[in-house]
């Protein structure tokens, strides 16, 4: 029996090490991936997606928490992805009914162009079975010091 694959950890030293890591990130997904953003208030969810975007070809500046309008989509152009959806469902985080109708979450994970990246998913364990390959970054900070693991549901190794 093969044993489980242990996550990618890394220590990021500041938000650009952060937005490098998102870059990494660009560099494993593909169409259809669900990326499960998890980590406190401000430990860098956000800025990470703001590497993802910019490393696939988009604008990184146009990238903002969705806090308040609860998803966002942006243009990029890197092989067969032309959009990032970034959803951020802190404010529905302890409602039992699904997002996915209130937020468009439903209609975005269908987006065959685009990779869906979500913030706050821990109240919907669910989340995790409704793409085929599902990355779950989680972000961790103590004081200054700031780390990241990275694993695929799936069990495969995360490389890069």
């Amino acid at each position: 029996m093969k044993g489980a694959v242990p996550p990618l950890r890394v220590e990021l030293a500041d938000a650009t090490a952060t937005e490098a890591f998102g870059a990494r990130v660009a560099a494993l997904v593909r169409p259809g991936d669900l990326v499960l953003l998890e980590g406190p208030l401000g430990a860098g969810k956000t800025t990470l997606v703001r590497g993802l975007v910019s490393a696939l070809g988009g604008d990184p500046t146009e990238v903002c928490s969705p806090t308040f309008v609860l998803l966002e989509s942006y243009a990029v152009e890197a092989g067969g992805l032309r959009r990032v959806h970034h959803a951020d469902l802190y404010r529905l985080r302890g409602r039992e009914a699904a997002p996915l109708d209130e937020v468009g979450l439903g209609e975005a994970l269908d987006d065959p162009a685009a990779v869906t990246a979500v913030e706050w998913p821990e109240s919907w364990a669910w989340l995790g079975g409704l793409a085929a390959r599902v990355l779950r970054v989680r972000l961790a900070y103590s004081g200054d010091a700031r780390s990241v693991e990275a694993r695929w549901l799936d069990g495969n190794a995360v490389e890069g």
